[in-house]
């Protein structure tokens, strides 16, 4: 096998592996915390009805102006406050989808300090 067929084979697995891995991720069937870098989403309700949803936003050092934004791959979606939040303190909202979700939707949020976005993490909804 020549090199350059090596490289595409290897390529074509390592996309197939990552596809895997965000096709499959956590399931939500019910309650729980999920993070991702500085960002956690944590839901209080089980199965497919999501009626309150809670986003963190860790800060570092330094005082930022932080959000999030909160959304579903079935096109609810929402914007937290925005916050001046001093050093080392954690930012935390809600946002209230108060309904059910087909099985299989994904529920992401997006945390920003400073503008800039610092974590993204997304759990699969199930029954």
């Amino acid at each position: 096998m020549t090199n350059l067929r090596k490289i595409v084979a290897g390529i074509g697995a390592t996309t197939a592996a990552l596809g895997l891995v965000f096709a499959a991720g956590p399931p939500a069937a019910a309650d729980g915390k999920w993070c991702n870098n500085s960002v956690c989403i944590e839901t209080y309700d089980s199965g497919t009805y999501l009626g309150r949803v809670e986003v963190s936003v860790i800060n570092t050092n330094q005082p930022h102006r932080i959000s999030a934004r909160v959304w579903t791959t079935d096109g609810w979606s929402a914007n937290t406050k925005v916050e001046d939040v001093d050093a080392f303190r954690t930012y935390r909202d809600q946002a209230y989808p108060q309904r059910h979700f087909p099985a299989g939707t994904r529920l992401c949020a997006e945390g920003f300090r400073g503008g800039d976005s610092v974590g993204l993490p997304c759990v699969t909804i199930t029954d």
